[in-house]
């Protein structure tokens, strides 16, 4: 018997693991391992874990139709899973077990203490590549890990020219299907409602996403995806998170896009982004410090964050009086997601104009999102703080008005999120006047802009 340890990898198309896996003639199994009292430490949203259960649910059915049987186990805390894993593997006789590795570093103690153990039981442990587009090593011309992005970028997207990026095509069938009631769902514990209707937790919606995106929106993205109001963007980050579709899949699409529309595939702007979550998943694995809530850069000893809990609250309630901030923080609570450059804009805004601590934004952005991504969210917020690799300067500081009026000029995205403000024009939207804000119920702002941005300068300017 094989076992296939299933993680962020929720899908048939382009899984090592699970193709591996499926040669041969033996019999496979899959599993899923939910460990609820580790998701709490780690923050895992239950709009996210809602999205994993509805997705597990389809792949059992999919599953079952290769003649694998998908069973659901659970644990308190990765360091249970070793033991559980051992017995189970016992139980059904299992040989070897299969999985796709994963980057933080939680997660890399955790399957080693599986290897060793079953190693132990002299049961064969086959990893296989995380969800990577380059797995191989890059460092510069002095054997060091790349500490700004341009330049590993560079080096990145050369290696990526020189190697063969075929995805894998789904495993052949292990055996006759199986009777799997489509009834039973699988429910994950501290699972949540999630926007089904705004992504459908499948595989087949997945790749149906990314096709659409790429055959409507990518010859735009590069002019389109700095405005909230408009469908510029991908929105498949809640797909790539749980692994519904692989970053290979995403590249082939990106080539045979280009391909069909006469331009150089290297030039996509969007293959840039892809490029900047794998960056982070490069500095997870040669720093491993950032996994252990520490900021990439270690000087100054002392940030000058402050406590401040009401001001916390406002930002995360979406009460600071910056329609901008607001609106954003209410697409983030509602739908489990928010657009990337409203994504920076609060960032700053918490960090830099409330000097509140960059992780009590990381943590509250993880238990909302049902894309949160640990090495692409703790990258984005150490970039906005100026802590992190490569990051944003830490003079660099949004105004949230004027960043308003130039990326919602005519104030749609504010209108959707705050419609007690949707009556004002396209200038007043962007800063009610106070007598505006008193008729409407509209807080007035919680902090001065510029005196703000002043402290900010003085406190921050110790590099």
């Amino acid at each position: 018997m094989k076992l296939v340890w299933l993680r962020n990898d929720l899908r048939l198309d382009d899984n090592p693991a699970l193709y591996a896996a499926c040669q041969g003639t033996a019999p496979v199994r899959a599993v899923y391992i939910a460990t609820p009292k580790q998701w709490l430490q780690h923050d895992e949203s239950a709009a996210k874990l809602g999205f994993r259960s509805a997705a597990l649910t389809n792949l059992k059915s999919k599953l079952a139709e290769f003649g694998i049987d998908f069973e659901l186990l659970q644990a308190s805390y990765f360091s249970d899973i070793a033991d559980l894993l051992a017995d189970y593997c016992q139980r059904h006789t299992v040989t070897d077990l299969y999985f796709n590795r994963e980057i933080p570093l939680h997660e890399q103690d955790r399957d080693s203490q599986v290897c060793q153990r079953l190693t132990a039981l002299n049961i064969n442990c086959h990893t296989s590549s995380a969800d990577l587009l380059v797995c191989a090593p890059i460092q510069n011309l002095q054997g060091q890990p790349y500490k700004v992005f341009t330049p590993w970028y560079k080096a990145w997207l050369k290696q990526l020219n020189n190697q063969d990026n075929t995805p894998l095509t789904a495993p052949k069938a292990v055996g006759s299907a199986l009777n799997t009631p489509n009834t039973e769902h699988v429910k994950l514990p501290n699972s949540g409602e999630f926007r089904d209707d705004l992504w459908p937790a499948s595989e087949q919606d997945a790749l149906q996403h990314l096709a659409q995106f790429c055959q409507r929106r990518l010859h735009r993205y590069s002019d389109t995806r700095d405005f909230p109001a408009i469908n510029g963007t991908s929105t498949l980050s809640p797909y790539l998170a749980s692994g519904l579709v692989s970053p290979r899949r995403c590249l082939m699409a990106i080539q045979q896009t280009a391909f069909e529309q006469g331009w150089d595939w290297r030039e996509s702007t969007w293959l840039r982004e892809l490029g900047w979550r794998e960056f982070y998943r490069y500095l997870m694995i040669s720093f491993p410090h950032i996994s252990q809530g520490k900021p990439f850069k270690t000087t100054p000893q002392q940030w000058p964050w402050r406590e401040n809990p009401a001001l916390l609250s406002a930002w995360q309630t979406g009460n600071t009086g910056f329609p901008i901030i607001d609106a954003a923080m209410r697409q983030l609570v509602s739908t489990g997601w928010m657009h990337n450059r409203l994504r920076m804009l609060v960032a700053s805004f918490l960090c830099k104009l409330m000097l509140i601590d960059w992780r009590e934004g990381e943590r509250f952005f993880m238990q909302q999102l049902i894309d949160g991504d640990f090495a692409s969210n703790n990258g984005g917020w150490q970039w906005s703080a100026s802590t992190g690799c490569d990051a944003s300067p830490w003079f660099r500081i949004f105004n949230p008005t004027t960043q308003s009026q130039k990326f919602d000029a005519e104030g749609k995205f504010i209108r959707k999120f705050l419609p007690e403000l949707a009556e004002l024009d396209n200038k007043q939207i962007h800063n009610p006047s106070n007598t505006l804000r008193q008729k409407l119920g509209y807080p007035d702002p919680i902090i001065d802009y510029k005196t703000a941005r002043e402290h900010a300068i003085s406190a921050l300017n110790k590099d």
